[in-house]
């Protein structure tokens, strides 16, 4: 194992004193439960709007706090759910009134700690805590860590879209009709070329043959679908963005389209796999409106990408062009 850590059991704790110091302007962070917080959370009158869950997804979470999006995110151990202190403590931490959101992607550990923090921070303080559970990967029904389909690159867009309707300062029952509603229209699917390695294993997750590549794989290194030699970008491309036109009808739609690196896929190759994806998208009528590419969703080092699409309304495009101003998506402002 080659990386750039100190210790192998504090790499969350050494990354965060470091994000903090690049990003002082928009964030603190409690660094004894390891929260990020919007730097003037909490707002009065606004929703708070949280997140959170394991670490190694960088930028996801801690990198969408800020204006515009999440008022703070709780940072698990590398690949494990946050805690209930955690998640807890953030919900206390950006109540300014109004109540607050959990925004949480479907796997068992951090769906039962979200639920019990609420419970929790709802008995001492009387908060209003609504919970939003994303679940849009479409390469299996259940995985190792779930019941129902796991929440992967739809998060990034649906804490956009609702973060940015809480800065407008829209009311909670409104952001969860909103979050149900781009959850509903969301739909990903994802690939690995290669496993990553936690630094606490200090071994890969899982072999990859040299010329094979693992079709629907999870963000944490879950089984995908299946395990396929490797092949053209544009192979890949029809791999991932088929089954999603096979499970959600996006003929004639207006779509937010966003090709995920994985971590360690370099950018020239992920701009290479959205054309791949335009191209099928032009021939089966769906509508490119919004785009975005990059490593937002990520699993440390894995090499592979991921593929989502959004069939968005004109509010919610309305909301995507928002201004924003995070660590990990910044326009408009």
């Amino acid at each position: 194992m080659k990386k750039l850590i100190n210790d192998a059991t504090a790499v969350v704790n050494d990354s965060l004193v470091g994000f903090e110091l690049a990003h002082s302007d928009i964030v603190r962070v409690d660094h004894e439960l390891q929260v990020v917080y919007r730097l003037d959370a909490p707002r009065q009158g606004k929703v708070g709007v949280i997140s959170g869950g394991g670490s190694g997804h960088e930028p996801l979470h801690g990198g969408f706090v800020g204006y515009g999006m999440l008022d703070a995110a709780c940072a698990g151990a590398v690949f494990t759910s946050p805690v209930p202190d955690q998640i807890l403590a953030a919900t206390k931490g950006v109540d300014g009134g109004a109540g607050v959101l959990h925004i949480v992607k479907n796997y068992t550990g951090d769906i039962m700690n979200f639920e019990m923090a609420a419970e929790i921070a709802n008995a001492e303080t009387g908060v209003a805590v609504e919970t939003v559970v994303v679940d849009d990967d479409v390469a299996v029904q259940d995985s190792l860590y779930t019941a129902g389909r796991r929440g992967v690159g739809l998060t990034v867009l649906l804490e956009k879209i609702v973060g940015a309707a809480a800065e407008s300062g829209a009311d909670l029952a409104s952001l969860v009709a909103l979050a149900h509603r781009v959850n509903g229209a969301g739909r990903s699917m994802g690939m690995a070329l290669t496993s990553c390695t936690p630094p606490e294993k200090g071994s890969p997750i899982f072999e990859l043959g040299d010329d094979e590549m693992e079709v629907g794989i999870g963000i944490h290194g879950e089984p995908g679908r299946e395990r396929r030699p490797v092949a053209p970008a544009k192979e890949v491309a029809a791999m991932l963005v088929e089954p999603i036109l096979a499970d959600l009808d996006f003929r004639g739609a207006d779509v937010i389209a966003f090709v995920n690196g994985m971590g360690g896929s370099p950018l020239i190759e992920l701009y290479l796999m959205y054309a791949e994806v335009a191209k099928i998208l032009e021939a089966s009528g769906v509508r490119v409106a919004r785009s975005l590419v990059g490593p937002y969703i990520t699993s440390l080092e894995m090499a592979g990408c991921s593929v989502t699409l959004l069939k968005a309304d004109d509010e919610m495009i309305k909301l995507w062009d928002a201004p924003v101003q995070t660590a990990g998506l910044r326009w408009g402002r």
